[in-house]
């Protein structure tokens, strides 16, 4: 059986609640996006109906439905963000405010990340190294400007 994606009163549904939960940790710019949110728990409820009407198990099912509902969101420019204050800029940025900053930070990012492929396995490209760098000299000169 499908899982229900219709709640009273908008609540959010399994997938919708599964999905706003991943996107806190990983995309919190993204999780005021209601619209997308629920696009996405729609298209994954459906996916997993349309495998269970296909013969599929509830686990083949429950596959489908987490890779439509995750698609493009594996790798994290906020987590790289987070990452990078934590290991590099220790000193100057407390661990516990990393992740505030880090959201700060992001849409300041916009010229850097238009250069790469982020797609969801980015992380494992030889340009993710590059993007690190140029990361770490964007938020460095947002620190000397003050900006953070």
């Amino acid at each position: 059986m499908a899982k229900n994606n219709s709640s009273p009163k908008g609540e959010l549904s399994y997938y919708g609640l599964s999905l706003l939960s991943y996107l806190s940790d990983s995309h919190p710019d993204k999780t005021g996006d209601k619209a997308f949110i629920t696009k996405r728990a729609d298209l994954a409820a459906e996916a997993y109906s349309e495998a269970i009407r296909n013969g599929l198990t509830h686990i083949e099912a429950e596959e489908l439905a987490n890779a439509e509902l995750y698609r493009g969101l594996h790798f994290s420019v906020y987590n790289t963000l987070v990452n990078i204050l934590w290991e590099e800029f220790l000193v100057e940025i407390p661990e516990d405010t990393a992740r505030k900053v880090a959201l700060q930070v992001l849409p300041l990012c916009g010229n850097v990340l238009a250069k790469y492929p982020l797609g969801d396995d980015f992380a494992d490209t030889p340009a993710y190294d590059l993007l690190y760098t140029e990361l770490v000299g964007t938020i460095q000169i947002l620190l000397e400007d003050g900006a953070v």
